[in-house]
């Protein structure tokens, strides 16, 4: 909060100094919405609610900013969050709230094509919808819940651009930013990253290291047919820490395993462009950090006895092959939006129907509505803790 005040203080002062060439600018939303979740009471991880005591109503007042002041050497921008949360479920009710930058930034053009910058950054890239492998920082790149508010990494980043077609940067990672996992995996690491923009094809290349792990080597590129025909695809191969280990065999325990074997993960995928302006996109993901069929059913099966460390420590996605399916109109419709989502983990047979849309009711209102309904039983991953999400909420946006 206290950076917050700080910026809020630049930016004051930057703005009635005009004769000094800053320009200062601000726009900001209001967001207010409710959700239900009826979550599964025979749930393997998550009995009764007993374990996770998950929220199954809750009301939320949110306030996103974004503020930028500027002059032909410096920019100062950042993203300051306020929200109050009220939650409920079975055990009672809490509330709480918050106050953070979830992205800020001080940069500063030192040369020609080269730019330095320090603050919190969201390192996020690639085309990729579902999940994205080539991202050492956000697999769950938060696309499919437009709603989701990436936090950004505190970071120096050396950047050179020497036109609009080639970029190379140099990023020193000090910590994951606002309420950072503990331990913090990626605390003190370094990003390389290398990008190639043309015409009808673009690519990048990634390398992150983090004190006593494997290099993380990541990679995407997306080729464009015409106006309408889109192939894209990413990868990574890394190495995780603290894993849950699943052997096939049930009669052998949990093995947690500070750092995992090396694995690839991998994503293809392909779009199409209607001349409404709807599109069509179609994903398959390999995991292989992901559970094998018998690794998953023989990880429900100690689940019943040990729920709370299945549950704590259970990997970023269970399965190691997935389908993933976007029905999107036309984002430019002034009227709205709407966004069909429908997932199956090929491993588990497992699948979740999801739905986002907006509707425009002024220039400054907006409604919007999200749903999710998982098609499973309790031994399936995306139906293991829930039946069934809805959210209904409204923005509005300032001044």
């Amino acid at each position: 909060m206290k950076l917050t005040v700080l910026f809020l203080c630049l930016l004051v002062g930057t703005a009635s100094a005009q004769e000094s060439g800053w320009r200062a600018s601000w726009d900001a939303t209001l967001y207010g919405y409710a959700s239900h979740t009826d979550l599964r009471h025979d749930s393997v991880l998550n009995p009764d609610n007993r374990i996770a005591r998950m929220a199954e109503s809750s009301a939320v007042g949110e306030l996103r900013m974004n503020l930028k002041a500027e002059n032909d050497v410096f920019r100062l921008t950042a993203r300051p969050i306020v929200l109050t949360r009220e939650t409920h479920n079975g055990f009672g009710s809490e509330r709480n709230g918050d106050a953070y930058l979830s992205q800020w930034q001080l940069r500063v053009r030192a040369a020609e094509a080269w730019n330095v910058a320090i603050g919190r950054d969201v390192l996020n890239w690639g085309p990729a919808q579902f999940r994205s492998p080539s991202s050492p920082f956000y697999f769950d790149n938060g696309r499919r819940d437009p709603m989701r508010e990436l936090v950004g990494m505190d970071s120096l980043k050396l950047s050179w651009t020497p036109d609009m077609k080639t970029s190379a940067s140099l990023v020193r990672v000090f910590r994951s930013g606002h309420d950072a996992s503990d331990p913090d995996v990626w605390r003190d690491s370094w990003l390389m990253k290398f990008d190639q923009r043309g015409n009808e094809v673009a690519y990048g290349l990634v390398l992150a290291k983090a004190p006593d792990r494997g290099m993380f080597y990541g990679a995407h590129a997306q080729a464009t047919l015409g106006d309408a025909l889109m192939f894209y695809g990413e990868v990574g191969s890394s190495v995780l820490a603290n894993t849950l280990s699943s052997p096939s065999d049930v009669a052998q325990p949990f093995t947690v395993q500070t750092t995992s074997p090396r694995r690839t993960t991998a994503l293809v995928g392909t779009s199409y462009t209607f001349e409404n302006g709807q599109s069509l996109a179609a994903e398959y993901l390999h995991d292989g950090h992901g559970y094998s069929r018998a690794q998953e059913d023989a990880y429900f099966q100690r689940a019943q006895v040990m729920p709370g460390m299945a549950l704590g420590l259970a990997p970023r996605l269970l399965g190691r092959d997935y389908l993933h399916l976007v029905w999107q109109s036309n984002l430019m419709d002034e009227a709205g939006h709407f966004r069909l989502m429908y997932t199956r983990n090929l491993s588990d047979g497992g699948s979740e129907l999801a739905a986002y849309g907006e509707r425009v009711l002024s220039n400054r209102f907006t409604a919007f509505a999200m749903a999710a309904v998982p098609l499973g039983n309790a031994r399936q991953e995306f139906s293991t803790l829930f039946e069934n999400s809805v959210t209904l909420g409204l923005k509005i946006a300032l001044p």
